[in-house]
């Protein structure tokens, strides 16, 4: 023990340490660097009129077929929405995932709280509403306009169901001065343009 104190407090085993943390720090910094480069020339579109390959399927609102598990808005503390368009209570959602279409306060494609816009009250409701095989073509004028910015974000989504999912949260086009709702009472949005500002 007294041998490792008497080493530690030479001035040359010190810098020796030093010199390890700082080779150990800028390597790390460096690394970081080129992560960060990477990502940026990612995300960087060479082109403008590069069209993007959008994956998305949209669901032609044949409700027929046989879906034996079905996603679901997952979040929701009271509202539920499936990927076939149906909003429920929690208590209704079935162990499949779905929501229990016999229940009473379940509908399908609901856009209870959506304004004309397409901004809604409830994230559910936007869910459900954005869900109309009658949307499809504003999802897709959206999809072949989306900005720069959202670019990675949507063509990560695979169909219908994930975009309104994605669409429907709230973004900085929600937002003003980073830090106020553009609308309170409007806050999730499936339409083209973001909701409409409020006076304070």
């Amino acid at each position: 023990m007294m041998v490792l104190r008497r080493l530690l407090r030479k001035r040359w085993v010190l810098a020796v340490v030093f010199g390890l943390s700082l080779i150990y720090f800028l390597t790390s910094t460096l690394k970081q660097e080129e992560r960060t480069i990477r990502d940026r020339t990612l995300l960087e579109v060479r082109d403008s009129d590069h069209r993007i390959p959008w994956k998305v399927r949209f669901n032609l609102g044949n409700s027929s077929r046989q879906i034996t598990q079905c996603r679901n808005s997952i979040q929701g503390k009271t509202l539920i929405t499936d990927e076939l368009g149906y909003v429920c209570e929690r208590k209704d959602l079935l162990v499949n995932g779905c929501c229990n279409v016999n229940a009473p306060s379940t509908r399908q494609y609901i856009c209870k709280s959506c304004l004309a816009n397409g901004c809604c009250s409830i994230y559910e409701y936007c869910v459900s509403c954005c869900l109309q095989p009658d949307k499809q073509p504003l999802l897709e004028r959206f999809l072949n306009r989306a900005a720069e910015g959202f670019q990675n974000l949507f063509t990560a989504v695979e169909d219908h169901f994930e975009l309104c999912l994605a669409k429907c949260r709230t973004s900085s086009q929600s937002v003003q001065h980073e830090n106020t709702y553009r609308n309170p009472q409007a806050k999730y949005c499936y339409g083209e343009s973001p909701p409409e500002l409020l006076p304070v």
